[in-house]
């Protein structure tokens, strides 16, 4: 496996998320009763899985990594922008499920802020994984492939993290709201 074929697995799962977060959206726009403890998980695998691990892992290696050989620089500076408008928007459906929890009727702003992470994730994935053909095919050399991989390999809590993602988004697609 290389960098760029483990951040397009972690697109995979993404992919997932994004079908459930529309989900998530639409039926709670219909007046659907979708337990607290499941947009928990929704956000939590927001958190946890795309913004602190993929997130970082194109951040803090990939991005670096692909910029070194001078080249991809204006497309990488707008990744990074659209990972900020995705942290924003993550943090409106949170305040928003908080204050929810609270007593106060935020089923709309929670719904409306899931659909436009939704919309986040399916364009950002599609400009991402465009990139990526191209930084493979065009940019990195392969022992650079192999070190980053190997990176995100060697942090074990990373590695068991993902796995936990996973069975949770596993979880949230075998939900009754889900299903319908």
């Amino acid at each position: 496996m290389s960098a760029t074929n483990q951040l397009r697995a972690d697109h995979d799962q993404v992919k997932r998320l994004e079908k459930i977060v529309f989900k998530c959206s639409d039926e709670l726009e219909q007046g659907t009763e979708i337990p607290f403890s499941d947009l928990n998980k929704i956000m939590i695998v927001i958190s946890e899985f795309v913004d602190t691990i993929h997130h970082s892992r194109e951040e803090d290696s990939y991005f670096p990594c692909v910029s070194n050989h001078d080249t991809l620089k204006e497309e990488i500076h707008r990744f990074l922008v659209e990972h900020e408008f995705g942290r924003n928007v993550a943090r409106q459906i949170s305040r928003h499920l908080k204050l929810w929890k609270g007593g106060s009727d935020e089923r709309e702003p929670v719904s409306r802020f899931l659909k436009a992470y939704g919309v986040f994730l399916k364009d950002h994935l599609h400009k991402e994984n465009k990139f990526f053909d191209d930084a493979e095919a065009n940019v990195l050399t392969k022992e650079e492939e192999v070190d980053m991989y190997e990176e995100y390999k060697s942090v074990f809590a990373v590695v068991k993290k993902v796995e936990e993602m996973i069975a949770e988004i596993a979880f949230l697609e075998s939900c009754s709201w889900y299903q319908k």
